[in-house]
């Protein structure tokens, strides 16, 4: 599985992505210490990975589907004393579709690039009201990792949007945590932490099935970007 994130994230995204200069993995590597603040670092991946929840309240509707590609930022809180860039930056790939039985969506997302790797799946249940508003329930678990650390990220969100003809707005809150262990480097080490986050965006579909969209997200310790593309069938 992660052989297919790999390829494709390289074929669509890898011209996005070419924009962080430093390689995150190697990054780790060259700034981690016995002092280092592996907290805080381990904030900034969480909303990175959790960046990716939604970028939209409305549902996928059976048979059809859900697939996009989405590039990430998160400005590297001030106590991450390990990140020498401004940005961690990462890549990912969504997909999701209904589950008519149980009337709810099954979500997978994934990356493979700068250095960071990382697979997760995730449930999603709508709620439309007058055929306008769209809320989202969701929750999903990812296992994350570069040649140094792994993490195990949880993350719980809400998100609302309006239909406004070929525009989406929606406003969300997120929760994630995140357990990450050192391996391969000394000395070994391992954390949990949690946070909050909030997002404000709009997804644009200028033709059928096929969309943009882009994003703001803060917490109390970072702030983070998405922009993505997509089709929704």
């Amino acid at each position: 599985m992660k052989k297919i994130v790999s390829v494709v994230l390289s074929l669509v995204l890898f011209p996005v992505a070419a924009l962080a200069s430093n390689n995150i993995s190697d990054d780790f590597r060259d700034h981690y210490t016995a002092a280092s603040n592996l907290s805080a670092y381990n904030k900034d991946i969480n909303t990175l990975i959790g960046l990716n929840d939604f970028h939209t309240g409305q549902a996928t509707s059976f048979p059809g589907f859900d697939i996009g590609a989405t590039f990430g930022g998160v400005k590297v809180g001030s106590d991450n004393d390990i990140s020498s860039e401004d940005y961690l930056i990462a890549p990912f790939i969504t997909a999701e579709t209904m589950v008519p039985v149980i009337n709810t969506t099954v979500a997978i997302r994934g990356s493979a690039g700068n250095g960071f790797e990382s697979i997760g799946v995730g449930l999603k249940y709508n709620y439309n009201v007058l055929q306008l508003f769209d809320v989202t329930l969701a929750g999903f678990y990812d296992r994350a990792s570069t040649d140094w650390y792994t993490t195990d990220h949880f993350s719980f969100s809400a998100v609302a949007s309006a239909s406004l003809l070929i525009f989406t707005p929606y406003l969300g809150v997120g929760y994630d945590y995140g357990d990450m262990s050192t391996r391969d480097i000394a000395p070994k080490r391992s954390t949990s932490d949690e946070a909050a986050r909030w997002t404000a965006g709009v997804r644009v579909t200028p033709f059928p099935f096929l969309y943009v969209f882009g994003a703001y997200t803060q917490t109390a310790s970072n702030a983070g970007f998405q922009a993505g593309i997509g089709f929704n069938l």
